[in-house]
């Protein structure tokens, strides 16, 4: 049977309950008995000390004569009497032999003290046990005793005293009682609390598996209620945004399949019309060169696009190394340029800012090229007839910022969030050029991060359409290199 965090929860905090309050419960225990005895130890030693006191100050030096002689005087008799019915407990009074000359109560009287429990007295100057005193006393007992010695410092005898255990049995008993209904109220109080807050710390986990269920089933608008700023709110608000994230990606999936299924059906479409009429004789023989023509430019046309989706693949997944080498940015420029020449000419667009300064880039030539040919190629496609495309380098701490500018329609400014996204096409300032698949400016995109730029656009409608886009400048050399090519 599975078991919910709430119950694992409530386990494993009722467990450690119970440990702690059995070791409390025993620490209680053990420091009660201790505090039980030393009392006890400290109220008998008292009493024998003033059992002793009264002795000298009845027999006034007569003493160990009085023990060996069994002349106990009156005056001692009731001295010893008073001071045990003061203390409530038995005093036993020996001689220097062990043998009890005076007991209170009397029943002790000529009883023996064994031999070793007095060396031991007097050999400490005291003695104590939880016991019987050797056999004397029926039951367990608080026992201690002390030796007394006469006015010419000879043994005159041992006082011993006694209180029974049984009031520690029962003071236990009672602390025991006292301690588990406490400890039983105590874990009933806990087990609700524990139980209320296991459920409150619980709800967000599950309403995080429920909208994980609901992920499962292809809802991707579930999402978790964020509250308070604990870890769960952190872990609630992490999976809102991960559910974001995937809701965006489901969408940029299927509107990238809407894509490719439009992009690859229009130019199939058209080759397949036009070679049907070349089948079924619609199309006359002398116009077929013409329409052959149309069906190659289709062809390539599927062509590019297939092949700039193989390139986005590649590129997203890693399967591109960066070849980033220190090299002059006006090389790939200039490459470009004099690529485009025939195409500028055509369409009478004026070069601006074409003026090769040594400006230094750390990135991947063949990157660069293909990006600048991207966007030039934008820029002459949608540049009004007779304007103006104009280039832009220039030198930043830590970077170089490349522009390449044209003048036409420009962009939408609600478009511009987009511009970079693949299939993306501006019906206003772009059109549905035939040639174009919308793939170019976010290879581009991706050729930048690549090579830890970024890219941006600026653009003004019926205006101009500017693009930039950011690449690091060579690391400066160190001291000693540099020490080192000087001397070369």
């Amino acid at each position: 049977m599975r078991k919910s965090i709430t119950t694992r929860y409530f386990y494993s905090t009722a467990l450690l309950l119970i440990c702690s309050i059995a070791v409390m419960g025993f620490i209680q225990m053990y420091l009660a008995t201790g505090y039980f005895r030393e009392e006890n130890g400290d109220a008998l030693i008292g009493t024998i000390d003033n059992a002793i006191l009264a002795i000298r100050e009845a027999m006034e030096g007569n003493i160990r004569e009085a023990l060996q002689d069994a002349g106990l005087e009156w005056a001692m008799v009731r001295a010893v009497t008073l001071t045990a019915r003061a203390s409530n407990k038995t005093i036993l009074v020996t001689n220097a032999a062990g043998v009890v000359m005076l007991s209170v109560p009397v029943e002790y009287q000529g009883v023996q003290i064994g031999a070793r429990l007095c060396e031991q007295a007097l050999n400490k100057g005291m003695y104590e046990e939880l016991g019987t005193l050797g056999g004397v006393f029926p039951g367990r007992y608080y026992a201690a005793g002390k030796p007394f010695l006469d006015a010419d410092g000879a043994l005159a005898g041992y006082v011993f005293a006694g209180t029974n255990a049984d009031s520690l049995t029962e003071y236990l008993a009672n602390l025991f009682s006292t301690f588990i209904l406490s400890a039983g109220l105590m874990l009933m109080v806990s087990s609700v609390l524990s139980i209320v807050l296991t459920n409150r710390m619980a709800t967000p986990l599950r309403r995080i598996s429920e909208a994980a269920r609901k992920f499962g089933g292809g809802d991707f608008a579930a999402r978790v209620p964020v509250e308070g700023d604990d870890e769960l709110a952190q872990l609630a608000e992490t999976f809102n945004n991960m559910a974001g994230s995937l809701e965006k990606i489901d969408q940029s999936r299927r509107s990238f399949m809407g894509n490719i299924a439009h992009e690859l059906r229009t130019p199939m479409t058209t080759i397949k019309g036009f070679i049907d009429g070349m089948l079924d004789g619609t199309i006359p023989p002398e116009s077929r060169d013409h329409y052959l023509g149309i069906v190659s430019q289709e062809v390539g046309r599927l062509t590019r696009l297939i092949k700039n989706m193989l390139d986005i693949t590649k590129l997203e997944a890693g399967e591109y190394k960066v070849n980033a080498i220190a090299y002059d940015i006006w090389e790939s420029i200039t490459s470009v340029a004099f690529g485009v020449e025939p195409r500028l000419v055509e369409k009478r667009v004026q070069l601006t800012g074409f003026a090769p300064t040594k400006t230094m880039v750390q990135a991947d030539p063949d990157l660069v090229y293909q990006v600048l040919y991207n966007l030039v190629d934008n820029a002459i496609k949608f540049c009004d007839e007779g304007g103006e495309m104009r280039f832009s380098v220039t030198q930043g701490k830590g970077f170089v910022t490349v522009g390449v500018r044209n003048t036409g329609a420009g962009i939408a400014r609600d478009s511009l969030p987009y511009i970079f996204d693949r299939f993306y096409k501006e019906d206003k300032s772009r059109g549905l050029n035939a040639a174009g698949s919308g793939l170019g400016l976010h290879i581009c995109k991706v050729l930048v991060n690549l090579s830890g730029g970024k890219i941006w656009v600026d653009s003004h409608e019926n205006e101009y359409t500017e693009f930039f886009f950011t690449l690091p400048t060579p690391p400066a050399p160190s001291p000693i290199t540099a020490g080192k090519v000087k001397e070369e």
